[in-house]
């Protein structure tokens, strides 16, 4: 059994009230440890700590804080196959992909912030005629909030702590308590790269209790979360009577929109990992595949084999394509869509059916599905399913798929496969999403906004946006 711990003030502590929650491995249905479901009074200790270092690294130098940052960097490369094993055992990810995908990523991500923050400028308005001179202060917020989901653990932990970090905050982070491992490891890291005690303090628990008292908690001046639309709506009803700051990023039912001129290799070869990685649940994934009419029989024949080549396997496996989905409860809803999808006269072409893995039996595993619809009305088409499911359904016009694309209450990201510049430049600009990729799909520069529209979330992360997100701007003007 593996007991994990909260990180506050640079020490590893049990919960004050002795309340501990099973900690379930994916791949084989066994719990395998225990973590701290905190209370209040957790949460309180971490305010404290992170209270307290506010003041000091507050004023730490921009390359005193650029060092430790990229110090914490290394250490998670350096721990990478350590770090790439927990992951997997804590989410039923493939190895492989952790160790190519979110392990790499959770240190780019203190790599980049600790470049960018001393690439961050002020501004400075001369104002001509008057004598005088205006410029804006960027100053740390103080103690921030920054709870993150199951999907992509250290991968998302990181992309709210660092930026807070290198902008001068101290923080109290929850990672989801469904994926806790890698976010304990990482305090052991940070203390190696000289981290000050109580910079950054992880509390673990449910949202209901741990998460609940970090929003709630009147000193804790702003909030950084991604999960659920539902959970982000009950942050917002809670955090914005009491004026804290928000940055939501929520779910996605995004479109994969296919045209007849696309390059059809590359798009084919794309749209299955697109559908299926991290067995469907990230929210970017194309979930709703519009094809065009020309090439859509051509496209269903050709996607479904494709799909039926991936192996569902023990993500230790060296061949494993789709692991474990994250819980036994999460994999019972992904399943009743596929009952939903049937009752509503979809056909489901592949997939559809747990997977019995040999020495796992108890894991949670699925058949990649594809499935089939004749309407985008459909459930399956407008509510966020987050597993290896996707929809395919043929369109005729542009503006038809324009409207399906845009009719769901989500608009985080979406795909489209076109050559034709001038339908790029129509569709990019009209569909509803926070990111629209073009004969791609995840493709990421860490300087770009990151986010979404609508029920998808409120404002956004990454490059210079997350650090204006971690700051307060104030305003000084100066006549001479």
């Amino acid at each position: 059994m593996e007991n994990i711990k909260n990180y506050i003030n640079g020490n590893f502590h049990n919960p004050i009230s002795n309340d501990w929650i099973d900690n379930y491995n994916p791949s084989n249905g066994n719990v395998y440890g225990q973590i701290p479901n905190s209370s209040k009074d957790d949460v309180e200790n971490a305010y404290i700590a992170a209270k307290s270092a506010f003041p000091s690294w507050s004023q730490t130098t921009l390359e005193e804080r650029s060092r430790i940052l990229l110090k914490i960097s290394e250490g998670i490369e350096a721990h990478l196959d350590e770090l790439a094993q927990a992951e997997s055992k804590d989410n039923g990810k493939p190895i492989s992909l952790a160790k190519a995908i979110d392990i790499p990523r959770a240190s780019s991500n203190f790599r980049f912030f600790g470049n960018a923050i001393t690439q961050f400028a002020s501004e400075s308005h001369e104002s001509a005629g008057q004598n005088a001179i205006n410029y804006t202060l960027r100053q740390p917020i103080g103690v921030v909030g920054c709870i993150s989901p199951w999907n992509l653990p250290l991968y998302l932990f990181t992309w709210k702590i660092a930026p807070a970090l290198a902008a001068g905050n101290c923080v109290v982070a929850k990672p989801s308590e469904v994926t806790p491992m890698t976010a304990y490891l990482l305090g052991k890291i940070c203390n190696d790269a000289g981290l000050p005690k109580g910079v950054l303090n992880i509390v673990h628990g449910l949202g209901t209790t741990t998460g609940q008292a970090i929003i709630e908690h009147p000193d804790i001046k702003a909030i950084s979360f991604t999960g659920g639309t539902a959970t982000g709506a009950h942050i917002a009803k809670v955090a914005a009577p009491m004026f804290k700051k928000l940055s939501l990023e929520l779910g996605g039912k995004n479109p994969n929109i296919i045209f007849a001129d696309c390059d059809y290799e590359d798009m084919l070869a794309t749209s299955v990992r697109s559908s299926f990685a991290n067995q469907g649940q990230i929210c970017l994934c194309g979930s709703r595949i519009f094809v065009e009419q020309a090439i859509y029989e051509k496209f269903k024949v050709d996607f479904v084999e494709k799909v039926k080549q991936l192996k569902v396997g023990h993500p230790s496996e060296s061949t494993t394509n789709i692991g474990a989905l994250v819980s036994k409860p999460h994999l019972e809803k992904v399943k009743s869509y596929i009952d939903i999808a049937k009752k509503e006269g979809g056909t489901v072409l592949c997939g559809g059916n747990e997977v019995t893995v040999s020495g796992y039996e108890n894991g949670y595993y699925l058949e990649p599905t594809v499935i089939e619809v004749t309407s985008d009305e459909c459930r399956v088409n407008q509510e966020e399913i987050f597993g290896p499911i996707v929809t395919i359904m043929p369109f005729k016009t542009e503006d038809e798929v324009l409207q399906m694309a845009n009719k769901v209450k989500y608009g985080l990201s979406a795909t489209l496969w076109t050559n034709n510049l001038k339908r790029t430049m129509r569709l990019s600009s009209q569909i509803h999403a926070g990111i629209v990729w073009v004969n791609t799909w995840l493709m990421r520069d860490l300087r770009t906004p990151f986010g979404g529209v609508k029920a998808s979330g409120v404002g956004r992360e990454g490059g210079f946006e997350a650090l204006r997100f971690f700051t307060e701007p104030k305003n000084v003007c100066i006549k001479y």
